[in-house]
């Protein structure tokens, strides 16, 4: 006998039968936003804890991690299943508040042990379900679903931050795990009751800014599979890189006298019960043991947060996104990565601005991105050009097209110097065998900014080329190499490109004065892992990379090479007084220029 269906329940089914089935849109290779998706008051918001395969807390249990989840509700009333834009951070639940004391005392001579930090706690902040509100009216009404998750011992996710240890690959990739049903995840985060992504289709792309564009790269170094497509927006892909720069114990610009501690302090926003055991094993064991303040050498503590040295499983296709002029995280970063992926065939892209720290690339660009690597649209976007670089005069929705990063045209081009202190010596292609050298002292007061506007100083060295007639385009990364000695056994060497006459309008653009830096402990002359103290008057060659660029500098500029010793905003600050004596025969610097050496040639004729 044929079974009745209840009215209530044959209402729906007709309903849903009457209604137009909702479903991603595509056009021109892009992911449309949808009236039937756009409905922020009824979008699905839950939150739940993924199970990891590790225990950093101590409490010989398993942690898990606090995920929540914005989807659109036809995931339940349809049957929809939809790819996901994943975005976890150590930031949701809150940071420490401003401290004294809080950062290292930059005040002292280099390689000298100094007293500690003040260490503040961070009362967490947010209630269930919501972890953030980021990036769910960007992607949702486009047909995704976007889960949020809070990294190891912050907020409510159990765990110890480690600021870049392992547990912070792994715990993103246990979320994936549980997107493409592979782990569990549960109600609570000591429950038994389970919880499936029902909704996901298993295929999940990541993007983010900072530290929360660091924790993307970090997951596709596990290879960790369902993780189709990332974006990272400038990201530190090494905490070496990021808190030293060539043996020298650096910081980030706008923070003097941060560390890797440091920036634990800042997140531990976790199980306030769980955090002297936290502190103990990480802060005051491992990173105390490990970050070495006083030579600053890359060890194998700085080797295991460098992912660099991880990316052998990586298959996610990925965008890198960076600032030029970013002196927080450096645009090293993003370059080093992609250049890295591009070897390994990954698909790859790149974007700069030239701004500072952040900046993600124009909609389109990430839209297209998703749509072929997650909804599976063959929108050509592998095919598109490499690299993406927003010109001088334009807006940062608005790059300009190149085959690759760094301009396949551009060419090594070495300038030589010829003596002018405490006035401006001239940077030449020619080369001259002067038998000059040239003297300045150490007086972190003066700021590199003062020091490059100053036509005589007895605290650096300038050396500027001829006045160009026409625009030149510099791309890729510069390379200096010098000879020097010291008249103590350390000392700080820092070297800025920039571009003069100084405009000190104040209307004056980011990309018209600094082109470039660059910092080294010229202790570290033969080796980036170990450090020899200097013999005062001896002198040693070093070479370095400073950090990559890509710029037009203007007709009626000139391209000016100041070499000085502790920076004001990035460097320890000894006492004034130490000499560094330069070798001109044996100093030059390697800028890569579009063109090459013709061009420049032309440039100055």
């Amino acid at each position: 006998m044929k079974r009745l269906l209840p009215f209530s329940l044959l209402f729906t089914v007709l309903f849903l039968n009457a209604q137009e089935k909702a479903v991603p849109v595509f056009k021109n290779g892009e992911a449309q936003i949808i009236d039937a998706f756009n409905t922020p008051n009824k979008w699905i918001r839950h939150d739940l804890w993924v199970a990891t395969n590790f225990d950093t807390d101590g409490d010989g249990k398993k942690d898990r991690m606090h995920v929540s989840v914005t989807r659109p509700f036809q995931t339940d009333t349809q049957g929809l299943k939809l790819p996901i834009i994943y975005v976890t951070s150590p930031y949701f639940a809150g940071v420490a508040p401003e401290t004294e004391g809080a950062f290292w005392n930059v005040k002292h001579e280099i390689g000298e042990e100094v007293k500690g930090i003040v260490h503040p706690n961070v009362v967490r902040r947010g209630k269930r379900p919501i972890i953030s509100n980021s990036h769910i009216r960007k992607w949702v009404p486009r047909g995704y679903i976007v889960v949020h998750s809070s990294s190891p011992g912050t907020g409510l996710s159990q765990g110890a931050p480690t600021v870049g240890g392992q547990n912070e690959s792994l715990a993103p990739k246990a979320v994936i795990d549980w997107l493409c049903g592979r782990t569990n995840g549960y109600t609570e985060p000591y429950g038994n009751n389970t919880v499936l992504a029902y909704w996901s289709t298993g295929k999940v792309g990541m993007t983010g800014t900072s530290y929360n564009g660091t924790l993307p790269l970090a997951a596709a170094t596990t290879g960790v599979e369902g993780l189709e497509a990332i974006i990272p927006i400038a990201p530190n892909t090494s905490y070496y890189h990021y808190y030293r720069s060539n043996g020298l114990v650096r910081s980030p610009g706008g923070y003097l006298g941060e560390d890797i501690d440091v920036l634990y302090d800042f997140i531990h926003s976790g199980d306030e019960s769980k955090r002297a055991h936290n502190n103990k094993t990480v802060r005051d064991s491992e990173m105390k043991n490990g970050m070495d303040r006083i030579t600053g050498d890359y060890n194998d503590f700085w080797a295991g947060r460098d992912y660099l040295n991880q990316m052998k499983p990586m298959k996610a296709a990925l965008l890198m996104a960076h600032g030029f002029n970013d002196w927080n995280v450096m645009p090293e970063h993003s370059y080093r990565i992609a250049k890295k992926a591009k070897e390994m065939g990954i698909p790859t892209q790149i974007y700069y601005h030239q701004n500072g720290h952040g900046g993600p690339p124009p909609i389109k660009m990430m839209n297209r991105w998703f749509t072929r690597y997650l909804h599976g649209i063959n929108n050509g976007v592998e095919n598109d050009a490499k690299a993406w670089i927003v010109r001088e005069n334009n807006s940062q929705q608005n790059p300009t097209s190149y085959k690759d990063y760094p301009n396949p045209l551009a060419e090594p081009v070495t300038f030589n110097l010829q003596e002018g202190a405490p006035y401006l010596g001239k940077l030449s292609t020619n080369k001259r065998q002067l038998n000059k050298q040239e003297v300045f002292s150490d007086n972190a007061s003066f700021s590199a900014v003062s020091l490059a506007k100053s036509i005589s100083s007895n605290h650096r060295l300038m050396y500027v080329s001829e006045e160009l007639k026409q625009d030149i385009h510099i791309s890729g990364v510069p390379k200096i190499s010098i000879k020097a000695s010291s008249s103590k056994k350390a000392v700080n060497l820092s070297v800025y490109l920039v571009s003069l006459p100084w405009n000190n309008n104040k209307k004056s653009k980011i990309t018209d004065n600094i082109i470039t830096k660059g910092w080294a402990d010229l202790q570290n002359y033969s080796s980036l892992s170990k450090s020899s103290p200097l013999i005062p008057g001896k002198f040693y060659n070093m070479s370095f990379e400073m950090q990559p660029d890509d710029q037009v500098i203007k007709k009626g500029q000139q391209i000016g090479l100041m070499i000085f010793s502790s920076d004001s905003e990035h460097t320890i600050l000894p006492a004034p007084g130490t000499k560094l004596t330069i070798d001109l025969d044996n100093t030059s610097i390697i800028i890569p220029i579009v063109g090459g050496i013709n061009a420049f040639k032309k440039a100055i004729d």
